[in-house]
């Protein structure tokens, strides 16, 4: 039963040296922070630019098209279509990753400023309760008591 499975299991891909070279070029701009993740996702275009290093990636997944871009030469070339779809899913899983981060921070962000109301709301109510009570206790004392 396992060799039956093991026949299906996707064997992984050796890419040619320009494969790999534009690979290793891809996931080192996508640890750059710095690098702007832009997608169109109906279209099939995916943009990588890093202005500090002057580097852009274009990638026409329909097209199966990569383009770089640096400050003195473009080149565009068609390329293998899994090589494409190795590459577009570490784009696709970093910008989840950068979203992931902001989601986070926006969560916590929101939980804070819900914690700051809900105390701001639990002193005023105590406020109010003493001010209460402070006019009880006057109009108790200022209450005479007929017999």
């Amino acid at each position: 039963m396992f060799f039956v499975f093991n026949l299906f299991k996707r064997k992984p891909r050796v890419y040619s040296k320009i494969e790999n070279h534009i690979y290793g070029i891809i996931t080192e701009l996508l640890k750059v922070s710095s690098t702007d993740i832009n997608v169109d996702e109906l279209g099939g275009k995916y943009y990588l630019s890093n202005e500090e290093q002057h580097f852009k990636v274009t990638i026409l997944s329909n097209d199966y098209v990569i383009r770089l871009t640096n400050t003195r030469d473009s080149v565009a070339e068609k390329y293998d279509k899994i090589f494409v779809e190795d590459v577009l899913k570490a784009v696709k899983e970093e910008k989840h990753r950068r979203m992931e981060l902001v989601y986070d921070s926006i969560n916590n962000s929101i939980e804070k400023m819900a914690e700051r109301l809900h105390n701001t709301l639990i002193e005023s109510n105590e406020q109010e309760s003493q001010k209460v009570r402070r006019l009880e206790t006057k109009h108790i004392k200022n209450k005479k008591v007929n017999y």
